[in-house]
Order: structure tokens, then sequence, then C-alpha cells
């Protein structure tokens, strides 16, 4: 049976991964820090699920020991210049050497709309700049030669970068539905910023596609995930109104506010306790369209047709 360790399964993505990678025959090895953490897809047939630290590099080798292949989903949306860098830019450096040490053949890595392993420096915001900085560490191991070698040390390495990602457990269309049900009005910056959401189980078939090797491209490949429509911020804040039927299925008002309040707001939010809804760094990242712009290949090129938002989102809003 195909053996596969995933990294952050336990999260919002991974554990739909999971869900398509165990029906599609596949022999899933999870990592998280308390095994509770686990409890959505501990029962899920064939799935292993293993305490460790993903930060702990020899923990981590030794753990890839036997493995086929390696998914990596780690990634946090918040924090600062250094937790972006470890979990980003670090966690795969240990990876790529983990993998490279015990000789695993194939890694998938999701990465983000709008990172650029060439011009990492060049994006606007932390996450963005970690994120393109994380794709070059892996792709530079994944044709990394060995000293003398004759042949290549490296694996075969698939990225995937989505656009906002949708689905029941969200902390997007969820976000926003929430808040007009307390606010009678929704203040928004940077409403204009685009986005092409991408539905969860698209992104998780992607996955399974890759590793089962449905790429016509040579590796290090890339190829994005996106929905099939655009939308600006505020008609996503509209239609997830709208969706949640709020005020007659019309959704609150939407005020659009300049750059600087929506700073101001995000500054006031990361005073409160628990993860910011919004944070600067956030706004940074919407300062660029997330939606492709035709230089990689699509869901579409592994024989998966995207699947369009409001049908989904009406269904786990409401």
């Amino acid at each position: 049976m195909k053996k596969v360790f995933v990294l952050g399964a336990t999260g919002f993505v991974g554990q739909h991964v999971c869900e398509k990678l165990v029906r599609a025959g596949w022999q899933v090895t999870v990592a998280t820090r308390r095994r509770s953490n686990a409890r959505e897809i501990m029962l899920l047939p064939g799935l292993t699920v293993l305490e460790l630290d993903v930060h702990n590099e020899s923990a981590l080798s030794q753990a890839l020991a036997g493995q086929g292949a390696v998914v990596n989903l780690v990634a946090v949306l918040h924090g600062s210049q250094a937790v972006f860098e470890q979990v980003h830019v670090a966690l795969p450096q240990k990876l790529a050497r983990a993998c490279i040490e015990r000789a695993v053949p194939r890694v998938v890595h999701i990465s983000a709309m709008g990172a650029d392993a060439l011009q990492p420096d060049k994006a606007p915001s932390m996450y963005l700049r970690s994120k393109g900085e994380g794709e070059a560490v892996l792709i530079q191991a994944a044709n990394a030669l060995g000293a003398g070698a004759t042949s290549q040390t490296g694996f075969d390495l698939s990225i995937i970068r989505p656009s906002v990602i949708f689905g029941a457990e969200d902390k997007f269309m969820n976000v926003f539905a929430r808040l007009q049900k307390v606010l009678p009005l929704v203040p928004l910056a940077s409403a204009q910023s685009r986005f092409q959401p991408v539905w969860v189980e698209d992104v998780a078939a992607a996955v399974v596609a890759l590793l089962q090797g449905r790429s016509a491209l040579a590796s290090p490949r890339i190829h994005e995930a996106c929905g099939p429509e655009v939308f600006t911020l505020k008609q996503l804040v509209r239609l997830s109104g709208q969706l949640s039927g709020l005020c007659g299925g019309w959704g609150r008002p939407i005020w659009g506010v300049p750059l600087w309040v929506g700073r101001l707001q995000a500054a006031m939010m990361a005073l409160a306790p628990g993860v910011p809804m919004m944070s600067a760094d956030n706004l940074d990242s919407m300062q660029v369209d997330n939606v492709s712009q035709g230089h990689f290949p699509d869901l579409q090129a592994l024989g998966i047709t995207p699947s369009a938002l409001a049908p989904i989102a009406q269904q786990y809003l409401r």
C-alpha cells in the first residue's frame, strides 16, 4: 500500500486531504503535537496519528523513514516576522533535508496565490514573502545534486498555489456571515481587492492527483488552484450575508473605508485575546489581487472542474 506522511493534517484543508487520500487507497500517517487534535480524522481507516513536533528535525526525519510521499499543509495567517519564518521557511528547509535523508521520492506543498519563488522579496506582506521563500527552499532541494553525484538526489516536487479556500469549516465566508449577525453596518478596507475562491474539496482532489502523478509537468511543478469566478472582497462579504439569509436575504450594508482606517481596525483587533480576525499583514496581502494570472496550469489541467462558490456556501452558511 502507498504510504504518505501529512503535516498540517488536523487543519481545515488537512482533514479533507486525509479523507480523500484514504479513499484513494493511501496509508496515511499524520503528525500532530497532541493526539486529541486529530479527533476528526483519527477514525479514518488505515490512518495513523503520530504525536510529533514537526519543527524537531531529528524527530521529523525519523518519522519519514519508509514513507513514499509527504504533503505539507502547515501554514499561519497571522504572526510576527519570526513566526512566518519559522513556519513557512524553516520548516520547509527541515522537511527538505529530512526527505533527502530518508529518500522520500515525492513532496506536495501547499503555498499561496501571490507567492513568488523567484522574487519573494517583492511581495507586499510577510505572509506572501515567507510563502515565496518556502517555495524557493523546496525547489532548490528538489533539484539538489549530491557532491560528485551523477544523478539527482532530490525529490519530485509539486506546489499548489490556491486562492482563498472556502468550505463548511472555513474562516472566510463564515467569519463575514457572523460579523453581519452582530454589526448593523460592515466597515471594510480593501473592498475592491479581488479573489477567486476555491472549494476545499477541489484543493484536496488536486493533492491526490499530484501524488498520483496526473500532472503533465516535470518537477518542480506549480499548479494554481482557483474557482471559476472572480469576486471583489465587497462582493464576497455581501454574498455571505445574502446566502446566510440575513435581513431577508439582503445582508447588511457595507461601507468601504480607507486603508488607514483598516490598519487602525487591525491594530485594535490585535489587542484582543485570541487569533485576530484581521491583521495589518492581511491587509498588505490584499494589495495584490488573489486571482490567477494564467502563468501556471490550473485545476483543469489535473482533470478537476472547479466548483462555484454560491451553491456550496449557501448550504453551510444557512
